[in-house]
């Protein structure tokens, strides 16, 4: 059992799996097109128009979630109506006024073969988050700014200036304020009206109706661009602002459901959560759901003690566009290496199970990415995965880790966290982290374990006691009970323990590699003769493989598929 626990999963489907394979389901009709007016007003035109022309913008980038993807043709003529030029129409390839006015693939700085005083990009299948601005595709078309449509995280970006057009979704505001005043009888208490931003447009004409019902402490913040806000991305109360602590007094009713990190965030910091679902039910709907993050606040505690022990991480950058993204990186190798662990970086677009179980040496991931995407629950991944706050917590000492439920998620409270610890200071790193790194040198000689000094630790989940948790620390003691043993003339035979290394630097990806994978490489799987030639020969010999498509290989022996 404890040998299969070290194996991953086979995420691979069996050869004949595709005859079995149960027909795919009827195709879902697509939504009829939208008229016209309704573009004009879901996607903001005359105002996205009004910024371009104001900054001057040549080249604009238009970023659609997947479920908007069949706007895109009409979005894009909407928006080149009102910047065709009034220089005679060039004919070539790509300005056919026969044709129609989108086709994929064709590059879109004409309409109807009037040349574009602005060049508009479409771009589908984002790099990362649909939340997120694509900065890398919009920088492959050389754009001066990204339209971003749909929800957003609105994580400030670290080149390109972006235009956000949250698109308009309706909604039933009668059924909302019915549902707000049987949530909230008492008219005196201190309530925050709040949305996803795809329906904020509403909140002003539901807080002007419960105005004249008589509530009088309703706040109904505005939209901002920053996750670092008590309320994330929304302004805050004035009596907030002077004592953030008061955030506690208020009550949060939340239009449509919140991102789980959302949720997370405000748990600890109002009086309570209140959801007005917006679904197709919505009109069987006739009160807001209580929310709590309680359970998943104990699931994200029992993740980062369940990693303690963890002697390598891997570090998933899952953002090339979020401003700080660098520093928090930093930060995290930083603080991985005082605790006297090892950690690798991958960079990675969207992640997946199949795609992290293929590195079994790791033993938690912790993922930098927008504040919402960061978060990410599923059972489906092998190994835990963790936000950098959280790391900082899983690496803090047992009787240093104290936590009081708050749950921090945005790359500048993080950052202002260790102002008063620079990364330069080895020392300072290690208090952040809340591990005393320091080592006695004696004892280093031939024995398997750690050194006597260092204390034992345990898994808190099994109980078992961990022998090699932090394996550059205890690299670094070893070198330095050989570099003074040398110095006084003495042999030193080395640890049964040392780690492989790559370029005088410990690698446990390296022993990992050596020690337990049972394929590692091409050639790997048979003797290779020049290693021990018996007749003096040099090099193996060459066979003939198999030719033809990945569907049907040919033999060269027998000439049969297989």
């Amino acid at each position: 059992m404890a040998d299969g626990s070290r194996i991953a999963p086979v995420l691979s489907t069996p050869a004949n799996h595709i005859l079995d394979e149960d027909a795919l389901p009827t195709t879902i009709e697509p939504e009829s097109p939208r008229s016209p007016e309704t573009i004009q007003i879901r996607y903001e035109i005359d105002r996205t128009v009004a910024e371009i022309r104001q900054r001057g913008w040549k080249r604009v980038a238009l970023q659609f979630p997947d479920l908007m993807l069949p706007d895109a043709p009409a979005v894009f003529e909407a928006l080149s109506q009102k910047f065709v030029s009034e220089k005679k129409p060039i004919r070539n390839k790509y300005t056919n006024p026969e044709q129609s006015s989108f086709h994929v693939g064709e590059k879109l700085h004409s309409i109807k073969g009037q040349p574009l005083s602005v060049e508009f990009f479409i771009l589908a299948d984002t790099s990362y988050g649909a939340c997120c601005v694509d900065e890398i595709a919009a920088e492959h078309v050389d754009a001066d700014v990204v339209v971003h449509y749909g929800r957003a995280c609105l994580s400030p970006p670290a080149r390109l200036p972006v235009i956000h057009v949250f698109t308009r979704q309706s909604l039933a505001v009668d059924r909302v304020v019915e549902t707000f005043k049987s949530t909230y009888p008492d008219r005196n208490q201190a309530i925050i009206l709040m949305a996803d931003v795809t329906f904020a447009s509403h909140l002003p004409c539901i807080s002007g109706i419960l105005e004249t019902e008589g509530y009088r402490f309703v706040f109904t913040p505005d939209i901002v661009h920053n996750p670092s806000s008590p309320l994330p991305n929304r302004t805050v109360p004035g009596n907030v602002l002077l004592e953030p602590s008061q955030l506690r007094n208020w009550r949060l009713f939340h239009i449509s459901d919140p991102p789980e990190s959302l949720l997370l965030i405000l748990s600890s910091r109002v009086s309570s959560i209140h959801v007005f679902p917006t679904t197709n039910t919505v009109a069987e709907v006739t009160s807001a759901a209580n929310v709590t993050a309680s359970a998943a606040l104990r699931r994200r505690y029992a993740l980062m003690t369940s990693v303690t022990t963890v002697p390598v991480f891997g570090i998933l950058i899952n953002t090339l566009s979020v401003k700080n993204y660098l520093h928090v990186v930093e930060h995290v190798k930083s603080c991985i290496s005082a605790s006297g662990r090892k950690s690798y970086t991958f960079v990675v677009g969207k992640v997946n199970a199949a795609k992290v179980a293929n590195f079994s040496e790791i033993g938690a991931w912790v993922v930098i990415g927008c504040w919402e995407s960061s978060l990410i629950e599923s059972k489906d991944f092998w190994k835990p995965i963790l936000t950098p706050f959280e790391l900082e917590l899983a690496l803090a000492g047992d009787d240093k880790r104290i936590w009081t439920g708050t749950w921090v998620a945005d790359f500048e409270t993080i950052l202002a966290g260790i102002k008063r610890y620079p990364i330069d200071q080895p020392i300072n790193k290690a208090e952040i982290c809340g591990k005393d790194l320091t080592r006695s040198s004696h004892d280093t000689g031939g024995s398997d374990s750690e050194p006597e000094s260092v204390p034992p630790e345990f898994d808190l989940r099994t109980g078992r006691y961990v022998s090699n948790s932090r394996p550059t620390q205890v690299r670094r003691d070893i070198e330095k009970g050989e570099n003074q043993s040398s110095q006084h003339g003495q042999l030193v035979r080395r640890s049964k323990g040392d780690m492989t290394r790559i370029g005088d630097v410990a690698s446990p990806g390296a022993e990992f590699l050596q020690s337990s994978r049972t394929w590692k490489g091409l050639g790997s799987d048979f003797q290779i003769e020049y290693e021990n030639p018996q007749d003096g020969s040099i090099g193996a010999p060459l066979e003939e493989g198999r030719s033809g498509s990945a569907r049907g290989y040919i033999s060269a022996q027998s000439q049969t598929r297989t």
